[in-house]
């Protein structure tokens, strides 16, 4: 019978760290609750903290780690933050704590990061070795189409939301890969693929 080394045994394989953006409009929900049910690795979503207050149905800890702006102040000099930032100058702020990445990274899990290009850049200074995907609309225009079918905002929120777009779709060279979602069965089968070309 073979003695099994008890240290190889229990050895596990390390985690990986996806990352996520795109900009509002571009269709990242859909296309990841669809890739979380084929995904080649099981994938752990990074539940972010904010700072406004819940939308009716959402629950702590599960949507978001709803925080108080002086907690979160607070946990954010202490350096509790992988990355955060104030977002479209609402004064609301949101990020990622380390304590949703680093234990699940150590303990051999795929974890997902949907963020920003600046929280992006962030992370990266941590984890260089970050699989980071973009997600992208065919065109501004059909990205335009998107956020005016929604009809959740007035015209200047619209503005504001094709500016902070246009600033992201000029910084993704400084993502591994992109996807043009143009179609949502393509795109999902695109990241399914680059997850097994990453490891999955």
């Amino acid at each position: 019978m073979t003695r099994v080394n008890a240290e190889s045994a229990t050895e596990q394989r390390a985690g990986k760290l996806v990352v996520i953006s795109g900009p509002s409009g571009a269709g990242k929900t859909t296309l990841l609750k669809r890739l979380y049910a084929c995904a080649p690795a099981p994938l752990i979503v990074s539940v972010s903290a904010t700072t406004r207050p819940p939308r009716p149905g959402e629950r702590d800890g599960v949507d978001y780690h709803f925080l108080l702006k002086e907690e979160f102040e607070r946990r954010r000099l202490r350096g509790d933050f992988l990355e955060c930032c104030e977002v479209y100058q609402r004064g609301d702020w949101y990020g990622t704590l380390h304590s949703e990445v680093a234990p699940r990274l150590a303990a051999g899990k795929w974890v997902v990061l949907e963020i920003d290009v600046q929280g992006t850049l962030a992370v990266l200074q941590h984890y260089p070795a970050a699989v980071t995907i973009f997600i992208r609309p065919g065109s501004v225009d059909e990205l335009e189409r998107r956020l005016r079918q929604r009809g959740t905002e007035s015209e200047a929120a619209l503005q504001r939301r094709l500016d902070v777009a246009r600033r992201e779709l000029a910084s993704v060279d400084r993502y591994r890969y992109q996807v043009v979602n143009d179609d949502v069965d393509r795109a999902v089968d695109e990241l399914c693929k680059i997850l097994s070309c990453c490891g999955g």
